[in-house]
C-alpha cells in the first residue's frame, strides 16, 4: 500500500492519470491515528470490501496533500474519494461554509438532522455541478478557541489575536467581527506555526485538538463553542457516475455506517476529553456564549445577502 500511495502522489505531481486499478478506491484524508476520522476511514474500507469487489486503499495523515489538494485530486480522478473538510470545500462550494455560521447548532445531533435532510441534498447538488459527489457527511465537531498563554473570556479578549482558521470565509468573518487577526493555514502545518509564534492560537473541536496534541502547545482552552463543522465525504463525480448501482449502494451504505461510528466517537470525545486533557495539563474556561453570539450576529446578515436560500433554510431548523 505504501508503494501505491507514493506512486500515486508522484503521478499527481506530474499531472499523470492515477494508477489505481478499476477495482481500487483511494480514500484520502488528513487525520492522524487516534482521530475518529482515521478509524472510520479504516472501517469504511472493511465495509466496502465486504459488499463489493473493490479494494479500498486508505491514505491518511494528508499523505495525498492537504484538504484542498485532495478535493482537486478527486475532481480530476487522481483519487476516488476523500473524507475532507468544510473549510476547504467551501472554497469550491461556498454554500457548505454556511453550516459554520456562528452558534447555529446547539449540539452535534442537531447538526446531523440538518445534514441528513434537505440542506445536505442542496449542498450535494451544488457539489455535483462542480464535479464532485457528496456521499455523506461525517462530523468535525463544535469548535473552541485555544491560546498559548491566556483564555479569551470575552470577545474583547480576541482583539488583535493572531488565530489560525480553516480556509473559509465564514470563520474569517466571524473572528474579524470580534477584532481578531485570523488567517487560514493548512492543518498539517499548524503545529509548527504555533510553535514558531506565527499564530497565538487556533480553534478546533476537542477531538482534533487532542489527537494533534495542540493542547501541549496552546494549553489555554476557552469553551466558546462558536461554530460547527462537518466532514464531507466526497467522491469524484466522473468516477462515481461510472459505478454500477450495486457498487454505489455498497459505498453509500459503508459511508453511512462508518459515519455513524465516526459521529458517535466525535460526540463522546466532545463530552469526555475535557477531563483527560486537564489531566494532561490543559487549562479550561467556560464563557458566556451569549456575548460571543451577539458580537458575531452581523455575520448572518452578510451571508444572507449572498446565500439567502440556504441561510434561511438553516435559520428555520
Amino acid at each position: 500500500m505504501k508503494k501505491l500511495l507514493q506512486a500515486t502522489a508522484i503521478t499527481a505531481l506530474l499531472g499523470l492519470p492515477a494508477i489505481a486499478q478499476a477495482d481500487e478506491i483511494i480514500f484520502a484524508h488528513g487525520a492522524n491515528a487516534g482521530n475518529p476520522r482515521y478509524d472510520a476511514a479504516n472501517m469504511f474500507a472493511d465495509l466496502v470490501g465486504a459488499c463489493s469487489d473493490h479494494t479500498v486503499n486508505v491514505a491518511p495523515s494528508a499523505t495525498m496533500g492537504d484538504d484542498a489538494e485532495m478535493l482537486i485530486s478527486a475532481q480530476s480522478g487522481v483519487i476516488q474519494m476523500t473524507a475532507n473538510s468544510q473549510g476547504a470545500m467551501s472554497q469550491i462550494i461556498p454554500e457548505v461554509g454556511m453550516l459554520g455560521l456562528p452558534f447555529l447548532f446547539q449540539s452535534l445531533p442537531d447538526a446531523w438532522v440538518v445534514l441528513d435532510g434537505e440542506v445536505g441534498d442542496m449542498i450535494d447538488q451544488k457539489a455535483q455541478n462542480a464535479g464532485m459527489k457528496v456521499v455523506g457527511f461525517w462530523d468535525n465537531g463544535i469548535r473552541n478557541v485555544t491560546h498559548v498563554d491566556k483564555h479569551v473570556a470575552t470577545p474583547a479578549d480576541l482583539e488583535g489575536m493572531k488565530i489560525r482558521t480553516p480556509p473559509d470565509e465564514v470563520t474569517l468573518a466571524m473572528f474579524e467581527e470580534m477584532g481578531a487577526n485570523p488567517a487560514p493555514l493548512a492543518w498539517s502545518e499548524l503545529p509548527s506555526a504555533l510553535r514558531s509564534g506565527a499564530f497565538e492560537g487556533q480553534e478546533n473541536p476537542l477531538t482534533n485538538i487532542h489527537s494533534a496534541k495542540l493542547h501541549e502547545i496552546t494549553p489555554y482552552i476557552t469553551m466558546t463553542g462558536h461554530k460547527y463543522e462537518s466532514t464531507p465525504v466526497v467522491a469524484g463525480l466522473a468516477w462515481w457516475s461510472g459505478l454500477s448501482d450495486a457498487d454505489r449502494d455498497c459505498i453509500s451504505s459503508a459511508v453511512e455506517q462508518a459515519g455513524w461510528y465516526q459521529r458517535g466517537r466525535s460526540h463522546m470525545d466532545n463530552l469526555s476529553l475535557r477531563a483527560k486533557m486537564e489531566a494532561e495539563g490543559a487549562k479550561f474556561m467556560d464563557v458566556d456564549q451569549a456575548a460571543f453570539a451577539k458580537a458575531t450576529a452581523p455575520v448572518y446578515d452578510k451571508y444572507a445577502e449572498k446565500h439567502g436560500d440556504i441561510v434561511n433554510k438553516l435559520r428555520g431548523n
